[in-house]
């Protein structure tokens, strides 16, 4: 008859071949401490206080740091909602910047704040334009609600399904020709950020 085992035995068969591996685990923690730092940059951008902190770190080591710092930073490359969104993504490139040490992403991400501003202006265009050629159908609801009910009635366009659909597809169409501008910057930040590392 055959021996049956616990659940411990089962659990150290299982993890016998998992051995803590201190390397990888310091890696681990110099990347959360990158991102970390990261996100501290952004709360307060101080790029003179960024270069001292990583400094402190001994030289094999800012690596990992930095990869954890980039990896957070490179991500928060996004359009903006406002114009005080544009000042947190100037930010973040000068943090990029900092971190690839090379001038043409600082003129590629710059070209791409300026891209930003275009886009913000732009938003607001398509807003009134849409709002402007949806305006018709939106009075014809008003006047046929108004009808049944007895009453004037005042719509507001984003209650109105159909309006939402329509506004929706059209922003969109907006945004996805700005995030290929994106993910072209975040693809040149990354190979510019690799090379600077070997």
């Amino acid at each position: 008859m055959a021996r049956i085992k616990s659940a411990l035995e089962l659990a150290l068969e299982r993890t016998e071949s998992v051995k803590s591996d201190k390397e990888s685990i310091e890696l681990f923690e110099l990347k959360r401490e990158g991102k970390k730092l990261a996100g501290a940059f952004l709360e307060n951008p101080d790029e003179k206080k960024l270069e001292e902190t990583i400094k402190k770190y001994p030289k094999d080591k800012q690596g990992a740091l930095k990869q954890g710092m980039f990896d957070v930073l490179v991500s928060q490359i996004r359009l903006p909602a406002t114009q005080d969104d544009i000042a947190k993504q100037d930010a973040v490139g000068k943090a990029i910047q900092f971190l690839v040490n090379d001038r043409r992403f600082g003129q590629l991400f710059g070209q791409l704040v300026q891209a930003f501003q275009r886009y913000l202006a732009e938003v607001e265009q398509f807003d009134q334009a849409i709002r402007r050629q949806y305006a018709p159908k939106l009075r014809q609801k008003e006047e046929e609600l108004a009808r049944r009910l007895g009453r004037a009635v005042q719509l507001d366009p984003f209650q109105d399904p159909e309006f939402v659909n329509f506004y929706n597809q059209n922003m969109n169409a907006l945004k996805g020709r700005y995030e290929e501008a994106i993910e072209q910057v975040r693809d040149q930040a990354t190979k510019l950020f690799e090379a600077a590392q070997k």
